[in-house]
């Protein structure tokens, strides 16, 4: 028959079906009227004939349903038929409706979430044209105490002069700029870009135009340089109006390599658009500012910025970093380093600096991806015991239904049919889990990003893309084929067997008693995983607690950031004392017990890295001097801070005054130094550029983690603030003692005696050091939360599993249990018989989850801290709760054998 002869007959019998049924059953009947005539033929009588008609193709109507499956009309027709019929199976039991699609929704909205926050973090393209291309570049220097130097400006020229492997290149810093406009000064977070950073990201400002190359590079005309404002900052600060286009800001930022800042007027040339985002920064740039570069002016001395590019066309990572190394050598003799500095070129080749190109969304994502994985894959456990478990609710549900679908096959039913009817009643489950899911995941994301650690990656950008949806789809098939395949397929081949085989209070035969155990030692093993990875994490989140940060009672430390704009005119030493005047009137308000401030506070944004020289000491031929992590501090910061100085004194404000010549190091630098810390007091130090003086070890303080729990405490020096001062770095974070710390109050108080020293002192980033603390453990508080949750979903899943083939084999042989009792059995023994099936069930769960937790362990490893990823507490911990859990769920239905009444058994038989 052809395509379209099929087609008009399959539509025609949609249309008008009783019609073509009759056209069927005519068919039928005829054919059974000449095979009957045949065998009448051969001597047989009329009724032998019909009757062994019916003996060789059976029922008239089950001959006219196999007739009508031939055609494509059936199955739309049948389908439409079953999607109603298991509506209406599943309507008449709401209890066992509402239980699987609960379970179901619950696990799907959970892994929906969870893997629009992997895919929007992890997979989506970072918001850029051709996003691949992109690449962040950085360079190691393995001849130094630190891995990371970043990239110097005078690198940048010379691999955009040099480079064969880029199509754009560009260097760029954070910095913060005043704006000084409408009589207030306010702090902004400004992006300093080099020629070609903006280019290579390929977003276009919405409105203006990009820097022209004579706002890039060389002076800056006379009295005025140009700016971009970003969509944000124009819309708060300038209600959106165009008319700011061209006009003049007053505002005063650094421009060029250094960190001095140029004041005067801005001329604003573009606005960017609404949906521009730089990189990942947390807030986002208020203002885009040129770094201005002078080639002829230019010296190696500031490895403090950061390198982006976009690859030319067929062009790897790989081609890049081998086209930087052939630049370096280029580099390294074609600039000059700065006269008299240690940082020569004979310490540059010691250093032995090699490149790094990584695709710029690996760099931003950077070790967050472990994590999200393994909470994506914990997460699909939970839908893989989800599905076991309802799996098993509809294989129980089936074996009730034995005697219907005996009923349905005397009657013409065939099996594949019935399995078919089986199956979409799984897909009206799977339909309504997934609605249900997709609207518990519109809900949930908006709740995990408002709840997620700040500083995971890309955070802004997480929501559920119609990819996530595909993902929900599919995962929602494989779900419903995963449970409803099963019971289909196991009860299938039970459909022919006798009426009485369906019996109530029939043993359940030991082939589907083991399919349901089968599932429930899935559940416990997978259950087991997932706890084991929340105890580990729950491990690691007491040990990042028992490290000591260098500092104490963070919530009662209150933060707040002041700048003094360069606009005020003040030297080194007059800020110094502006600033020890704001100290001392904080210091006068009530409930403050101390108070100091700081370059840089522990966990904070400030990363000033430094050479010193000390005194004495011979630098090998060819060795650079000893790199160091540089502070600038005040008197009573570390009081303030609970920083515990090992030996020595504190700087006081005389030795200020006199010069500021004293200075504190960390513990590890003086063992460095000295041998012991005591040692080290007396001995002098210098920075490592030129005209430094030097600078007596008066106190040894205790290790700081500067960068955070988890990454190792820099060799710190802490220099008086005054040299900050004289470097034009006046933006210090005032600590306050009190506990007040976190009030709206006390940050009004700060605010008001700040301005009732100079009104012209901006104020911000008012944090307790909580804040900061909290910063450094959010993503290991994320990733505990989440597995804490999946695991507890996981057990809560499991123990109903374990609970309801026990309470099932009960129920199934409580015949059996009545005849034991009636025959002298004990209570106790009948209780114990079902407790111990559940626990062996439990036990054998347990070891092949042992088995996978510990073939895991590498996947969890790189998420620990201060523990090895086999850490028996957590597997003690992990297993011990899993069974204890079982036992738990085996002991109910057990106890509940152990108390039927022989007598009301065999009276209901």
């Amino acid at each position: 028959m052809s395509f379209w002869r099929q087609m008009t007959r399959g539509l025609r019998s949609l249309l008008n079906r009783s019609t073509a049924d009759r056209e069927i059953a005519d068919e039928v009947e005829h054919y059974f009227d000449e095979a009957a005539a045949a065998l009448q033929s051969r001597g047989l009588s009329p009724e032998e004939a019909r009757r062994a008609v019916r003996s060789q193709f059976g029922p008239a109507r089950s001959v006219q349903d196999r007739v009508r499956a031939y055609g494509w009309e059936n199955v739309v027709d049948t389908v439409g038929a079953d999607l109603r019929y298991g509506a209406r199976q599943l309507y008449r039991r709401p209890a066992f409706t509402l239980a699987a699609v609960l379970t179901l929704a619950l696990s799907i909205g959970a892994t929906t979430a969870i893997f629009s926050v992997v895919y929007s973090v992890l997979i989506k393209p970072l918001p850029y044209p051709n996003a691949d291309a992109l690449v962040s570049i950085r360079h190691a220097a393995p001849g130094v105490n630190t891995d990371d130097v970043t990239s110097d400006p005078t690198m940048y020229l010379a691999y955009r002069d040099e480079n064969r492997t880029f199509a754009n290149i560009g260097l760029w810093d954070a910095r913060s700029a005043t704006l000084t406009d409408r009589g207030t000064a306010t702090r902004l977070r400004a992006l300093r870009v080099t020629d070609g950073t903006l280019q290579a990201l390929g977003v276009h400002p919405m409105r203006g135009r990009w820097f022209t190359q004579q706002e890039q590079y060389g002076p800056a005309a006379a009295g005025q340089q140009s700016v971009i404002l970003s969509y944000a900052f124009w819309q708060r600060r300038f209600g959106g109006d165009e008319a700011v286009l061209g006009s003049e800001l007053t505002m005063e930022a650094p421009s060029n390599s250094t960190s001095y800042p140029w004041v005067g007027r801005w001329q604003v040339v573009g606005i960017m658009p609404r949906t521009f985002r730089f990189l990942d920064w947390s807030p986002q740039p208020d203002v885009i500012i040129p770094l201005r570069l002078d080639p002829a002016r230019e010296k190696i001395s500031n490895f403090s910025f950061s390198m982006l590019a976009r690859l030319k066309a067929g062009v790897t990572p790989a081609d890049a970093e081998m086209d930087i190394e052939r630049m370096l050598p280029i580099w390294l003799h074609a600039w000059p380093t700065v006269p008299g500095s240690s940082l020569t070129r004979t310490a540059l080749a010691h250093w032995r600096i090699t490149p790094g190109v990584r695709p710029l969304k690996d760099d931003l994502v950077g070790s967050v991806a472990s994590a999200l994985w393994v909470i994506l894959g914990a997460i699909g456990a939970v839908l893989l015991i989800a599905c076991a478990n309802i799996a098993n609710l509809m294989l129980v549900r089936a074996d009730g239904r034995r005697q219907e679908f005996a009923v349905r096959a005397a009657l013409g039913g065939v099996p594949a049919r019935i399995a078919r009817q089986l199956l979409v009643e799984s897909v009206c489950l799977g339909a309504a889990g997934t609605v249900l899911g997709v609207l518990l995941a519109y809900v949930g994301v908006p709740v995990l990003v408002a709840n997620g650690p700040s500083n995971l990656p890309r955070l802004q950008e997480i929501a559920v893309y119609p990819t996530v949806l595909a993902f929900t789809v599919a995962i929602s098939l494989a779900s419903t084929l995963v449970f409803g395949s099963i019971t289909a397929v196991k009860h299938a081949r039970y459909i022919d067997a006798p009426m009485t085989g369906a019996a109530r209070g029939s043993s359940p035969s030991r082939e589907q008693s083991a399919t349901r155990s089968a599932l429930v030692v899935v559940q416990v093993a997978l259950a087991l995983v997932l706890v084991v990875s929340a105890a580990l994490m729950i491990r690691t989140f007491q040990a990042l607690h028992h490290v000591d940060p260098g500092f104490s009672d963070p919530a009662t430390i209150q933060t707040a950031q002041t700048w003094i704009p360069f606009t005020l005119g003040l030297n080194a030493e007059r800020a110094t004392r502006l600033q020890h005047e704001i100290l001392n009137g904080i210091a006068a308000l009530p409930g403050v017990e101390s108070v100091g401030f700081a370059i840089d506070v522990p966990m904070g944004e400030f990363r000033g890295n430094g050479g010193v020289v000390v005194e004495g000491e011979t630098i090998a031929a060819g060795d650079g001097p000893r790199g160091v992590r540089l502070n600038y501090v005040s008197p009573g910061y570390f009081e303030a801070m609970r920083t515990r100085i090992v030996t020595g004194r504190d700087m006081t404000w005389n030795d200020i005054e006199t010069g500021g010549r004293v200075v504190l190091i960390s513990e590890d630098f003086a063992r460095e130094i000295a041998g012991a810390p005591a040692a080290a007091l007396g001995k002098r130090i210098r920075a490592a550029v030129e005209g430094a003086g030097w600078h007596e070890v008066i106190g040894v303080v205790q290790t700081v983690h500067q960068d955070g729990l988890y990454r190792d405490p820099p060799t710190m020096v802490y220099w008086p603030v005054l040299i900050a001062n004289r470097f034009g770095q006046s933006a210090v974070t005032f600590a306050i003692r009190s506990e007040r710390a976190g009030s709206a109050t006390l940050v009004e108080e700060v605010r008001r005696t700040i301005w009732s020293v100079n009104g012209n002192i901006p104020v911000g980033q008012e944090r307790t050091m909580q804040d900061f603390y909290s910063g450094t453990l959010a993503r290991t508080s994320f990733t505990l939360v989440m597995l804490a949750l999946a695991g507890g979903m996981a057990l809560m899943l499991g123990v109903i599993g374990v609970y309801g083939v026990i309470a099932y084999t009960v129920a199934r042989r409580t015949r059996e249990i009545g005849i034991r009792s009636a025959l002298g059995a004990q209570h106790r023994q009948l209780g114990r018989m079902f407790l111990l099936h559940g626990l062996a069930l439990s036990g054998a769960g347990a070891a092949a989850g042992l088995v996978a937790a510990l073939a895991l362990r590498r996947v969890m490893s790189s998420l620990l801290f201060g523990i090895g990823p086999m850490d028996p507490a957590a597997y003690a911990a992990a297993i011990g709760l899993t069974l204890a859990a079982a036992t738990l769920a085996s002991y109910i239905p057990a106890r509940r054998a152990a108390t039927i009444d022989p007598m009301l058994t065999m009276k209901a038989e």
